[in-house]
């Protein structure tokens, strides 16, 4: 097996599926479009992919993913709906992207690594838009939703493009996230009881 085929792999598919995370339909397009037009080499079980009914029905499904997370109340709804589906679909991906190895392994590594992924910047979006609910009474959630969008495509673009500089931004994410609820727990042990 050549290693760093399969680093770069691996980064690539954990990356896409941290995308995934924070809109589940843009990065399966961003794939879509590579493997149709750019000739993105994936495996047998992610070469669905690059058909036309695949790209025709992910590029509806982005459309609407991303117009209805501008609908006040719609965008909470779609949390709960999206946080199974991006974890499945961060699952796919990350064993799609794996070069030819026994399949046991790919999907075990496609279920802990890129569901993995998925799963945590679903849990840091859910929260920052439930933050940004409760502080602003729904108002601000345009801006986390327009942010959500953005990390999704840059994401995307840059887990096809340069896989190893998007982990770097995976990780990144990650170590802020984690800073971040730290820091929440222990604000919430030092304030007195009322």
């Amino acid at each position: 097996m050549d290693w760093l085929a399969f680093i770069m792999a691996l980064c690539a598919g954990v990356s896409l599926s941290a995308a995934c995370g924070f809109r589940v339909f843009l990065p399966l397009l961003a794939l879509s479009i590579a493997v149709r037009f750019g000739g993105y080499a994936v495996n047998e079980h992610l070469a669905w992919v690059g058909s036309d009914p695949a790209f025709c029905s992910l590029l509806i499904a982005t459309v609407v993913e991303i117009i209805a997370y501008y609908v006040p109340f719609v965008d909470h709804l779609l949390d709960t709906v999206s946080a199974p589906l991006a974890v499945a679909a961060g699952a796919v991906v990350t064993a799609g992207l794996l070069p030819d190895m026994p399949d046991f392994l790919q999907w075990t590594i496609g279920i802990l690594a890129g569901s993995g992924a998925a799963g945590i910047v679903q849990l840091g979006t859910t929260a920052a838009r439930g933050t940004s609910t409760v502080t602003t009474g729904g108002f601000g959630n345009f801006l986390v939703s327009t942010s959500e969008n953005l990390l999704s495509a840059v994401g995307a673009v840059l887990a096809i493009a340069l896989p190893a500089l998007a982990i770097i931004g995976v990780l990144l994410f990650v170590w802020l996230l984690w800073r971040i609820i730290r820091r929440c727990r222990r604000k919430a042990t030092l304030q007195p009881v009322s």
